[in-house]
C-alpha cells in the first residue's frame, strides 16, 4: 500500500537555510579531498527474508545494537555487540573498517553503512559491504562464520571497462591471479588478517575479519580469490564472503600500510582542518536540531487538533463504535478471525452484539502522516453510497489502535479467483464481465458522481471485494485524494501498489 523510501533527510531544499548550506560548502572546500577517503561506495547489501513481527519491538532493540557497535568502533576501527532483551528477537552486531583505513575515515565509512543498512528493516539479518568497512547484524552469534554458500558474492561491476584485446587479456589474467593469490598469502602469514600489493599495474587488497582466526582467513580468502577470478576479463573484482573480502583492481584505491597511522605535516593539517569543520558542523547542527524540534513540536500540536475534531465528531455521530465491542467482535483479533491484510492494516471477521457480520479493519499507523490518511478514509467513505463501493459502516479511535468497520463480503477480494492456485470457483466469462463492468461503474462514480472527485490510486483485484452474488465493490481508500470541481487535469505522486 505504501512506497518506502531509502532515506528520510530532517531538511529538504525548500528548508534548509541559504547561510547553512553555505557555510557547509565554504568549510568543506578548504579540506583537501586527497588527503581523505573513507571508501563509503557501496559493493554489495544483502537483506535476510525472515521478517521481524510487528509487535516485536524491533527497531528501539536496532537503534540500540547500532549506537553500541559505533561506540566499539569509535574505539577500536571493529567489534562486535549484541542486545539481548528477555522475550525480543536477539540482535548481533558485528563492524570492521579495513586496516589502511584512518581512524577519522573508518567513523566515516561506518556511519555511511550504519545510514544504509536499516533500508532491509524489518529484516532480522543483514549485512553490507562498502569499499573500506563491512557491517552485519543477524539473530544469531555468526562471528566465526568464515563462508555462506547462500550468502557469499561476488560483484564484477567495473567503471574501468573490460580489457578487449587478446594480449591485454591474457596480460590481466595473468597480473591478477598473482596479484590476488599474493595478498591471499601475505595476509595470513604476515598482514594479520590484512594485505595489499600490485602486479604490473593491477592492485589488490585483502582483508579478512577479526573474528575468523587464521585459519579461517586462509579459507575464506582461497575461496574468495578463486571467485574474484571469475570476473575476468573486467579490470575490477570484489569477493563478499561472510568471513572476508578481496578486491582487485586497475586502479590503485587502497592506501599503503600506515598511510592511516598519521604523521606528516599534510596529514596533520588536515586533521586540523577537519576538527574545525567538525566544530562548525556541530554548532550548525545544534541550531539545526533546534529548529526541527521547533517544527516537529508544531506539527505534532496541529496533529493533535486534527485529531481531537476527528475524535469530537465521530463521538457525536452514529459511526462511533467502543474499541471494547470491535475486539469482542474479533475474538480480540484472533488469527483464525483474519481474512486480509495489506499495507495499512489488517482486516478480520467480526461479529456483533446483535447478531451482524461485520469486517473490522485493524489500522497501522508507523508514520507521522496516519492522522491525515485516518482523517482520509473516515470522512470520504462515511459519505459515499453506491452498489460497486465498500460501505463504512463506522469507526473507533478511543482505543489503543484505530479501527475501521465495513459491511462484510463473503466472497472476499476478486484476486484469490484470479491468482489462486486452489480455486474454489472458476469465473465465466459473463462473471468476469459482470465485475469489470462494476468495476469501472464505482471508479466512474468516484470520478464524476460525487461533489467531490476522488483519485483511488490504488486499483488492484485485491480491492476488488465480492459479495455473494458475485457484485463487485471497490474498497480501501486510504491513499484516496480529493480535488475541487473545476480542475481537469492532476498530478499525483507515486503510491500504492507499484
Amino acid at each position: 500500500m505504501f512506497s518506502k523510501n531509502s532515506s528520510n533527510p530532517i531538511y529538504n531544499k525548500k528548508k534548509n537555510p541559504s547561510w547553512f548550506l553555505f557555510t557547509i560548502v565554504f568549510l568543506s572546500s578548504l579540506l583537501p579531498h586527497s588527503l581523505s577517503d573513507p571508501r563509503i561506495s557501496e559493493a554489495g547489501l544483502y537483506c535476510g527474508t525472515s521478517k521481524a513481527p510487528l509487535k516485536a519491538n524491533y527497531i528501539p532493540s536496532f537503534i540500540k545494537e547500532m549506537e553500541s557497535l559505533s561506540q566499539v568502533v569509535t574505539n577500536h576501527n571493529w567489534g562486535t555487540h549484541f542486545v539481548n532483551i528477555s522475550g525480543a528477537i536477539p540482535i548481533y552486531g558485528f563492524a570492521q573498517c579495513f586496516k589502511d583505513l584512518s581512524h577519522t575515515d573508518c567513523l566515516l565509512c561506518y556511519a555511511a553503512s550504519r545510514t544504509k543498512l536499516p533500508r532491509c528493516l524489518p529484516s532480522v539479518s543483514a549485512r553490507i559491504y562498502l569499499d573500506g568497512c563491512f557491517l552485519r547484524y543477524d539473530n544469531y552469534s555468526f562471528y566465526s562464520e568464515v563462508t555462506d554458500p547462500l550468502m557469499d558474492t561476488v560483484n564484477c561491476t567495473s567503471q574501468n571497462g573490460v580489457a578487449v584485446d587478446e594480449a591485454e587479456r591474457f596480460e590481466l589474467q595473468k597480473s591478477v591471479a598473482e596479484v590476488v593469490d599474493r595478498v591471499a598469502v601475505l595476509a595470513v602469514d604476515k598482514g594479520g588478517g590484512f594485505s595489499v600489493g600490485e602486479v604490473e599495474g593491477v592492485y589488490a587488497l585483502a582483508q579478512c575479519w577479526n573474528t575468523v582466526g587464521s585459519d579461517g582467513c586462509r579459507d575464506c580468502l582461497m575461496k574468495a580469490g578463486k571467485e574474484v577470478k571469475g570476473c575476468l576479463p573486467k579490470r575490477e573484482g570484489r569477493a563478499l564472503n561472510a568471513g572476508c573480502y578481496l578486491r582487485y583492481s586497475t586502479e590503485k584505491f587502497y592506501n599503503e600500510e600506515g598511510a592511516g597511522e598519521g604523521g606528516n605535516w599534510s596529514l596533520r593539517r588536515g586533521a586540523i582542518i577537519a576538527a574545525v569543520l567538525a566544530a562548525a558542523a556541530v554548532m550548525m547542527l545544534a541550531f539545526s536540531a533546534c529548529y526541527a524540534v521547533f517544527r516537529k513540536l508544531s506539527k505534532i500540536r496541529k496533529e493533535n487538533n486534527n485529531l481531537g475534531q476527528i475524535s469530537s465528531s465521530i463521538s457525536k455521530s452514529s459511526l462511533n463504535y467502543k474499541y471494547e465491542t470491535l475486539e469482542k467482535a474479533t475474538d480480540y483479533f484472533n488469527s483464525s478471525r483474519k481474512i486480509g491484510q495489506g499495507g495499512a492494516g489488517s482486516v478480520f471477521r467480526g461479529i456483533l452484539p446483535n447478531g451482524k457480520v461485520v469486517a473490522v479493519k485493524r489500522l497501522i499507523f508507523n508514520n507521522r502522516h496516519w492522522v491525515d490518511e485516518f482523517f482520509n478514509e473516515v470522512n470520504l467513505i462515511s459519505g459515499i453510497e453506491h452498489k460497486n463501493l465498500v460501505k463504512l459502516l463506522g469507526c473507533s479511535i478511543e482505543g489503543p489502535e484505530s479501527l475501521l468497520v465495513y459491511e462484510y463480503l463473503p466472497k472476499k477480494s476478486l484476486d484469490q479467483f484470479i491468482f489462486e492456485k486452489n480455486k474454489t470457483q472458476i469465473l465465466s466469462w459473463k462473471q468476469r464481465f459482470n465485475i469489470i463492468l462494476g468495476t469501472a461503474e464505482g471508479l466512474a462514480y468516484l470520478h464524476g458522481g460525487t461533489k467531490i472527485r476522488i483519485i483511488h490510486r490504488d486499483i488492484k483485484s485485491s480491492n476488488v471485494l465480492l459479495d455473494e452474488n458475485l457484485t463487485p465493490k471497490i474498497a480501501d481508500f486510504g491513499l484516496a485524494r480529493c480535488f475541487a470541481a473545476d480542475k481537469t487535469h492532476l498530478s499525483t505522486g507515486i503510491a500504492g501498489t507499484l
